[in-house]
């Protein structure tokens, strides 16, 4: 099994998540600072969008979660506890899609497909809160913003991080308190089916991105790994990080000129929001890989 060292690019954030490579620019979620941040290759912060002083629903944090980009070039962020996916232009954010009637507990991540339909993940519980991990299904946000229920993923326990192939016909997820990857068909409608086994990881999976050959990277926070495994549950490589230095890896995206720079988002502090973004801790670390990103760009 290949095995890549991770190296730090930056830090100084609250806890890391969702990064991405979109229009040849890396951006991640900075959740706790209300925050999406772009960075250079060398590591230079641009703040694309800074909510903290958001007049937020029903009195929730502010906290920024999946992210994509639509057809017209906005870009879509979850508000994770106020369970709304919001669009921003010019800096301004307006409510794109309200999903409290939908989500049991706080929104994910998020993947949009090439003509602008958004799949977004939830817990369905409320970890922050304390409580027991419980099924909850993926939400469709069709172009538009009308949201719906993905049929046949009632039972998802955890859905995590997301992806879909090139084509736009696979989508796969981390299903997290099940400890393993999982794979739909997407049909013409968006609907999901067939949902399969893509691989038994047998430690709890995050953030994860697709390569050019149809594997999957996954983060491991609790042993600060990222595994690249193929469809079928081989692992082919891994990318490791200092845990002492970096904490837990939460989430990685392939990016770069040749899509060969493996991002890898990480954290210190997860349920603390305050002392997140006080001490500061959260990085982002690269390494390179062999294969290209493949998949949806988001």
């Amino acid at each position: 099994m290949e095995t890549y060292a991770a190296e730090r690019l930056t830090q100084g954030f609250s806890w890391t998540e969702c990064p991405r490579w979109y229009d040849g620019r890396f951006y991640f979620s900075d959740m706790y600072n209300h925050r999406i941040v772009a960075l250079s290759s060398t590591g230079e912060v641009e703040v694309l969008v800074d909510l903290g002083g958001r007049d937020a629903l029903d009195g929730a944090e502010v906290v920024l979660v999946g992210t994509g980009y639509l057809p017209d070039g906005r870009l879509l962020v979850n508000s994770m506890f106020e369970r709304v996916v919001l669009a921003v232009s010019d800096g301004k954010a307006e409510v794109y899609a309200d999903l409290r009637g939908l989500a049991a507990g706080p929104i994910n991540d998020m993947v949009v497909a090439a003509d602008g339909r958004a799949y977004i993940t939830q817990l369905g519980f409320d970890l922050w809160a304390g409580e027991q991990p419980a099924p909850a299904p993926i939400i469709i946000v069709d172009p538009g913003g009308a949201a719906r229920i993905a049929a046949g993923t009632e039972h998802l326990l955890g859905a995590n991080g997301i992806a879909l192939n090139a084509d736009g016909g696979t989508l796969v997820t981390a299903e997290a308190f099940a400890e393993k990857i999982v794979a739909f068909t997407v049909g013409a409608d968006g609907e999901l089916s067939d949902y399969r086994l893509f691989a038994d990881i047998g430690e709890l999976p995050d953030g994860m991105c697709l390569d050019d050959e149809g594997a999957a990277w996954v983060a491991l926070p609790i042993s600060g790994r990222v595994l690249r495994v193929a469809d079928g549950g081989e692992i082919l490589a891994q990318a490791t990080v200092p845990q002492a230095e970096a904490g837990s890896s939460t989430a990685c995206g392939l990016g770069g000129d040749d899509r060969r720079t493996l991002y890898i988002a990480c954290g210190f502090e997860v349920f603390d929001f305050a002392k997140s973004r006080e001490d500061g801790q959260g990085s982002i670390w690269t390494a390179r890989v062999d294969v290209s990103g493949g998949g949806t760009r988001p």
